[in-house]
């Protein structure tokens, strides 16, 4: 999929908008080692904004979806400031989900932020994760190939990756864009919840690049 001459302006001027420097991109291809879905997902050990460690074994019988965001992300903005990503969140919890938003960012970088800027972050934008995980070395998102903010997957109840990549079909920076979208992460829980393969397991992340 190929970014329109309008999407990259669009995106651009989201970025100048708030005086950021960051390029909002379509992910490069995935690498050889990337998760596979109908594999298991790999396993993780993260510390949340609160001090407390969450491994993704600490989950197995429950659903997980995993959001790699960048506060700084025009897409990212976009999702958050329209209350998109929030009402997902709150869709997920009310259905057992567990939802948990990772940080990648390395320290120095755009987008890192420590605990308590990460709980001032939950709290601002009235965001609902069950958990946020802070990732500042990398190794976590490197493990799941994790390319852009946001970059999202879903993990079944049996540990097995189930949905990986965009949020939805509409890569802009573009709030109004998502009255049309089709929300790719929303119609892959229906489909787990209702004990069906989902429909589109993998489609392409889009968003800015995780400040590694």
């Amino acid at each position: 999929m190929i970014m329109s001459r309008r999407d990259v302006s669009l995106a651009l001027g989201a970025a100048a908008a708030i005086g950021l420097t960051v390029f909002a991109m379509l992910a490069s291809p995935a690498k050889a080692n990337a998760p596979t879905i109908g594999q298991p997902a790999p396993a993780f050990q993260l510390t949340d904004s609160n001090g407390a460690t969450h491994s993704l074994n600490d989950f197995r019988g429950k659903t997980v979806v995993l959001e790699w965001s960048n506060h700084d992300c025009p897409y990212v903005i976009k999702h958050y400031g329209s209350g998109n990503m929030q009402g997902l969140q709150r869709e997920a919890a009310a259905d057992g989900v567990v939802w948990l938003t990772i940080v990648s960012s390395a320290p120095g970088k755009q987008g890192h932020v420590d605990g308590a800027k990460a709980n001032a972050l939950t709290q601002s934008r009235n965001a609902a994760p069950t958990a946020v995980l802070l990732d500042p070395n990398g190794a976590v998102g490197r493990a799941y190939d994790a390319r852009t903010t946001p970059h999202m997957y879903i993990i079944n109840a049996q540990g097995v990756l189930v949905y990986q990549g965009g949020i939805d079909n509409k890569p802009t920076a573009n709030p109004a864009d998502l009255a049309s979208a089709t929300n790719y992460v929303r119609a892959a829980l229906a489909d787990v919840e209702a004990g069906r393969p989902v429909a589109t397991p993998v489609s392409q992340p889009y968003g800015c690049s995780v400040k590694y």
